[in-house]
């Protein structure tokens, strides 16, 4: 994550700090930003724990999972009550558009997540994706990404004892304390925005907080253009994660290099082991670590492979090039992907995290991957945007003065 240091300029305002005290707060900005982002994976220490668990004594949870024995799925499963799982990526809103009739609450074979399943797999926060069909552009595909979030609020109220929509990492985690699962809201595609800053500022304030950088003429093979560049200040500034799955490699890199923020991939794995064009070489996975960043290892059977242990060895592999503080899960589920056998549904966690368990994964290393990282991302966006608002108004650049 690059220093909290912006070019444009600011204006003094009632309340405002005085621009020419900018280079006396700089060093605390930086100093503060340093300390949110080396917090990693023990939320439960203070008040908004880290999940279900959250403000457990650190000792009494260790013997909780101890006395699991040797059995790795119960110890998984022990792990997993304190930590459950920040899933990063999922289609369930899309595929529920095309139902007529569903009860997520009771139960429903027609799609691969409900509230049933995800208790059995610990699943405490969900991403749901607002991602659309190719080929909607312009007012089509922002009224189309209104209707998904219009959607996914009035699928969250029709569930109330299973489902709470969350806009960050507290009410995520008190979703999860009050036992329901946190739902937040993306990433949606940047086809979404109509090259508008406006319209990404409207979208936050309606609860969108990741956006994919991908398909738009400004975030394209060649890379972020100058408008793509001011999108992701724009982003940084409101608070907004940038979703680097499905870039290009340049828009990738450049992102990594113009974001203050921690950026995110919601379903990347190694193109080490698998060469599909989502998945991250090495050298990006070494940047992804060294900016903070966070990825997301889909359990889909085209990225990561056919079975539990090839999800493992993905995992692992990012794990040592990007480091246990950026590596997460996301299920992927519901997005019309084949998934590894036995992790078909939402409720397979459990099995996946008993496989780390048995290749030697600390305790600690997987309540970072299931839970800490996420919430550590989240925390350090919201952070980098209320400094941010304190040196500069919202952009008002059009595509057409940037990039011609």
């Amino acid at each position: 994550m690059a220093d909290l240091q912006d070019e444009l300029h600011t204006t003094a305002e009632v309340g405002e700090l005085d621009p020419e005290r900018l280079d006396e707060f700089e060093p605390l900005v930086s100093e503060a930003v340093a300390g949110v982002t080396s917090r990693v994976g023990d939320e439960r220490a203070n008040s908004t724990g880290a999940g279900a668990g959250a403000g457990a004594d650190t000792g009494a949870e260790a013997d909780v999972v101890a006395g699991a024995g040797g059995n790795p799925l119960a110890r998984a499963h022990s792990l997993l009550a304190a930590h459950p799982v920040a899933d990063g990526y999922s289609g369930i809103a899309w595929a529920l558009r095309h139902l007529s009739w569903y009860d997520l609450e009771l139960g429903d074979s027609s799609v691969d997540t409900d509230v049933p399943r995800l208790r059995e797999g610990h699943v405490g926060a969900m991403f749901w994706s607002l991602h659309l069909p190719e080929g909607l552009v312009g007012e089509r595909a922002v009224g189309a990404t209104l209707e998904q979030l219009d959607l996914v609020k009035t699928v969250v109220e029709a569930h109330p004892e299973g489902l709470r929509l969350a806009h960050g990492a507290a009410q995520a985690t008190d979703a999860v304390n009050c036992g329901r699962v946190a739902v937040l809201l993306g990433p949606a595609g940047a086809a979404a925005l109509d090259d508008s800053l406006g319209i990404l500022r409207s979208l936050h304030a309606l609860g969108l907080r990741v956006l994919t950088l991908s398909g738009a003429s400004w975030a394209g093979e060649r890379g972020l253009t100058r408008f793509g560049e001011e999108v992701v200040r724009e982003m940084n500034r409101v608070g907004v994660l940038a979703d680097l799955s499905g870039a290009s490699d340049a828009t990738v890199r450049r992102a990594l290099v113009i974001s203050k923020a921690p950026v995110m991939c919601t379903r990347s794995a190694a193109r080490a082991l698998r060469p599909h064009p989502a998945n991250l070489p090495d050298d990006v996975l070494v940047q992804l670590g060294a900016a903070k960043g966070l990825c997301l290892v889909p359990l889909t059977a085209e990225q990561t492979g056919p079975t539990v242990r090839d999800v493992a060895d993905h995992l692992d592999h990012v794990r040592q090039l990007a480091g246990p503080e950026c590596v997460g899960l996301s299920g992927t589920y519901d997005s019309g992907a084949a998934h590894p056998r036995d992790l078909p549904d939402a409720s397979g966690y459990p099995r996946l995290v008993a496989e780390l368990l048995g290749r030697g994964w600390s305790e600690t290393d997987l309540a970072q991957l299931t839970w800490g990282n996420v919430q550590r991302v989240l925390r350090t966006v919201d952070f980098t945007a209320r400094a941010a608002q304190l040196r500069r108004e919202p952009s008002t650049a059009k595509i057409a003065e940037l990039d011609g």
